[in-house]
């Protein structure tokens, strides 16, 4: 999505599977895929010149640590980075809001994945804006006005990026309440699932109309052309992972990555190397 300004969240079903007939349909097409993006990595890794930045957004439970975790099996450790973002810590505090993310950043020729991000601030605060409070702000700084400077800042930022060679694609996975509801209880029932599951984690489900606003007006801010939004249905997760992985391939496919060509003084020197090469032989 491109241009957000009159998305509709409500009109987004979270169980949509598109035309996808079946999940072994879905596990052949997310094979392919996994397969063309292992070969664009390379070829990402060896131009090194662009850079990829993934946003991975979601409520708890819509999958997105599956979804990084399937999709990018395929890909070379050596170019790629995954940063998960929590509660700020006390340095973070200290800075501007997107000081903490920009440090981690992807170098050329690499995919960065970032798991939450700063979009937190635009999301989790606003639902609970006494968290403000503990970002030392000066007091006159903190209007009505802070929520649309702020989307204000991620725009421009992500306008930065891309005018610096790092290509951004977001990702907002769509997930139902009743589909949330399931998955607690599958985690409260697997003990090997319960060091996932939090109790804060049902108490948060008390603002989900809250989360949901916040969702809406952020993705209608921030969607651009240079740093498009993907609202991903997240109630399947075959279907999540199936729609992540043709997104990324298409995005590094828009890219028009090769392989670096060797100039006349490089070949030669190539064919220098081969003639010692076969000379030992």
């Amino acid at each position: 999505m491109e241009d957000g300004s009159t998305f509709d969240l409500a009109a987004s079903d979270p169980g949509d599977t598109a035309d996808v007939e079946s999940r072994k349909s879905a596990r052949e097409w997310l094979k392919r895929d996994r397969r063309l993006l292992a070969e664009l990595q390379e070829r990402l890794y060896a131009q090194d010149t662009w850079a990829l930045l993934l946003i991975f957004q979601a409520m708890d439970a819509a999958g997105k640590d599956g979804a990084i975790e399937h999709v990018m099996s395929g890909v070379n450790p050596q170019g790629c980075q995954v940063f998960s973002f929590k509660a700020p810590s006390a340095e973070e505090l200290d800075h501007d809001f997107l000081w903490r993310t920009t440090r981690s950043l992807p170098e050329r020729g690499r995919i960065g994945i970032f798991n939450r991000s700063y979009y937190e601030e635009v999301l989790v605060v606003r639902v609970h804006p006494e968290l403000l409070g503990k970002q030392k702000l000066p007091p006159r700084l903190v209007t009505d006005a802070i929520w649309r400077e702020r989307y204000e800042s991620i725009v421009d930022f992500e306008s930065h990026l891309a005018r610096n060679g790092i290509a951004v694609l977001k990702f907002f996975l769509h997930l139902s309440r009743e589909e949330q509801r399931r998955r607690f209880l599958s985690r409260l029932e697997r003990p090997e699932k319960h060091w996932k599951f939090s109790p804060a984690d049902v108490r948060e489900r008390g603002f989900w109309d809250d989360y949901q606003r916040a969702y809406a007006e952020m993705i209608r801010r921030t969607a651009t052309p240079l740093a498009p939004w993907m609202v991903v249905p997240a109630d399947h997760k075959w279907f999540t992972r199936l729609v992540v992985a043709a997104a990324v391939v298409h995005r590094l496919e828009s890219l028009e990555l090769a392989f670096p060509v060797a100039g006349d003084a490089a070949r030669a020197e190539l064919e220098r190397a081969r003639a010692d090469l076969e000379a030992e032989g």
